[in-house]
């Protein structure tokens, strides 16, 4: 009984650690991921690096982003940072 009294504190601060910190960082991964795997071609993205583009060929993990008009760069999935609306 005073084992679980001694660690009572710890698995609270624990549990709010977990609620506050690691769930909502799971969550945003989860949801990066989503993102990833619904890429299409033709879809806007901006990269990690701030590139803003337009995909046009994807071939496995390989995309081809064109910037500017008749100006394209390969770039990985992980590269993209967000999908911006059509």
């Amino acid at each position: 009984m005073q084992a679980l009294q001694q660690f009572l504190p710890l698995i609270i601060i624990f549990g709010i650690f977990y609620f506050i910190l690691i769930r909502p960082q799971q969550q945003k991964q989860k949801k990066h991921k989503l993102m990833l795997d619904s890429m299409q071609k033709g879809d806007k993205v901006i990269t990690i690096g701030g590139i803003y583009g337009i995909i046009r060929d994807i071939k496995g993990e390989t995309l081809t982003l064109e910037v500017a008009k008749d100006v394209v760069i390969n770039t990985t999935r992980n590269a993209i940072g967000v999908k911006r609306e059509k």
